[in-house]
């Protein structure tokens, strides 16, 4: 689980990433949304995400990094293709997959996703050369 502020623009950011909202479920006397998100073909292996309304007669809660349960971490086909669709979205690769193996990129509520290729890609440029920008 991870607690979200936009919960649109993290669903628009996980499904940069291949995966899809199986189900949602709202609470109006909890004041909360719950949202799942899971791989095609894999709906039992689900990310949930919590979005706690802000009060209604206050301001919304902040959270921090989210960095308290490490990350999360997120298989994919191809490590080069994801992360081009992500910066192209306008996301920043934290760490980018310069062994062709591993990158790392934050969400829009600053989450950190740990990408892993599926099996083995070679390095290539621009990704063996390219710095790592902010923390992960």
């Amino acid at each position: 689980m991870i607690r979200v502020q936009d919960p649109d623009k993290t669903v628009k950011f996980l499904e940069l990433l291949g995966l899809k909202e199986v189900r949602r479920f709202d609470n109006p006397m909890g004041r909360f949304t719950l949202i799942f998100m899971a791989a095609p073909g894999d709906e039992q292996a689900q990310v949930e995400l919590t979005y706690n309304w802000p009060p209604e007669n206050g301001e919304a809660e902040v959270y921090g990094e989210g960095r308290n349960f490490g990350h999360l971490a997120y298989r994919v086909e191809n490590i080069y293709d994801t992360c081009q669709r992500l910066m192209d979205a306008g996301y920043t690769i934290n760490r980018p997959p310069r062994d062709g193996h591993m990158a790392f990129v934050r969400t829009p509520d600053n989450i950190s996703i740990e990408l892993l290729q599926d099996g083995h890609l070679p390095p290539q440029e621009p990704w063996a050369s390219m710095p790592n920008t902010g923390h992960w």
